[in-house]
C-alpha cells in the first residue's frame, strides 16, 4: 500500500531538530497538546493524525504497521526531515518502535510511551468488529474509561468528554484496520535491532497495556531507559502532564540536534 499524506500541525522553530508525536490509537494529535508547547521552545515539533483518525485518510484496509511507518516517512520527507527524534504513544508507540527498528538513520533519539511489543490480540479483533458494527462511538465511554486513571477523569469532565468525542471522531473502518493492526503486531525481534537512545515511559495504573509491556520493551533495547509515572492509566501524558513533558525534553535534549 502506498503512504497517504498525513494531516500535521508544526510548531516551533522551523530550523530547529525535528521531533515528531505519534497518537494513541483512537486519539488525535490534539493528545498532545499539553507537550507541544515546552518542546516548540527548542524542537520544530510536528504533530500528525495516523491514517484513520482526526484529519487524515482513512483508505481502505487491511493495514500493516510497515504501511503506518510509510506514512511517518513520507511525512518526514515532506518535511525535509532527514532525521528526527520520534516519541509514540501506544499505537504511536508501536509505530516510532518499527520506525527506529527499519529505518534506523532517521531516528534520532526515541520516546515510547504506554505500548507494547506484543499485545493481547483478540480484545483488539473484537473492538476491530465493535467498530464495524457499532461505530466507535459505542465503546468510546469504555476506551476513555482506560485512558484516565477514575479519580483523574471524574474532576475533569471536560476533558472526559473530549476524548470521548475524539474516539467517536475517528473513522470506524480506519479504527478498525488500526486495531487489527496492534491485533498483527509482534515487535519483540525488532527491539534488538534498534540503536536510538530509547526512553520507555509506563503508566502504572494502565490497564490498556501495563507495566510488564513497557519493562520488556526496555529490557529488549539496549541501554533504554524506562520510567514509570503515577497515577497514571493510558494516557499518562494527559494525566502527568509535567513528569512526562519534562521527561521528554530531558531526553530529547541529551542528544543536541538530531
Amino acid at each position: 500500500m502506498t503512504a497517504v499524506e498525513v494531516a500535521y500541525t508544526e510548531d516551533g522553530p522551523a530550523d530547529a531538530p525535528v521531533v515528531v508525536l505519534s497518537n494513541s490509537l483512537g486519539a488525535t494529535r490534539a493528545m498532545w497538546d499539553p507537550q507541544v508547547p515546552a518542546l516548540a521552545e527548542r524542537f520544530r515539533v510536528v504533530t500528525y493524525d495516523t491514517r484513520g483518525h482526526g484529519g487524515s485518510p482513512a483508505p481502505a484496509g487491511p493495514y500493516s504497521l510497515d504501511d503506518l511507518v510509510d506514512d511517518v516517512v513520507a511525512l518526514l520527507d515532506r518535511l525535509g526531515a532527514r532525521t528526527a527524534h520520534v516519541a509514540g504513544l501506544s499505537l504511536g508507540g508501536m509505530t516510532a518502535l518499527r520506525l527506529a527498528a527499519r529505518e534506523p538513520a532517521r531516528v534520532g533519539r526515541l520516546a515510547v510511551l504506554c505500548s507494547s511489543a506484543k499485545a493481547d490480540p483478540q480484545g483488539f479483533r473484537d473492538r476491530a468488529a465493535a467498530a464495524r458494527s457499532a461505530g466507535t462511538a459505542s465503546f468510546a465511554p469504555a476506551v476513555v474509561g482506560r485512558w484516565l486513571t477514575p479519580g483523574y477523569a471524574a474532576g475533569q469532565p471536560a476533558l472526559v468528554a473530549r476524548l470521548e468525542t475524539m474516539i467517536a471522531g475517528a473513522d470506524d473502518e480506519g479504527y478498525a484496520a488500526c486495531c487489527e493492526v496492534v491485533a498483527d503486531l509482534d515487535l519483540r525481534a525488532d527491539l534488538g535491532r534498534i540503536t536510538a537512545p530509547t526512553l520507555v515511559v509506563s503508566g502504572a495504573e494502565d490497564p490498556a497495556l501495563p507495566p510488564e509491556h513497557q519493562r520488556l520493551i526496555a529490557s529488549g533495547i539496549a541501554g533504554a531507559e524506562f520510567l514509570s509515572v503515577s497515577p497514571a492509566a493510558h494516557l499518562a501524558n494527559l494525566e502527568r502532564t509535567l513528569e512526562v513533558t519534562g521527561a521528554l525534553l530531558a531526553h530529547l535534549d541529551a542528544g543536541g540536534h538530531a
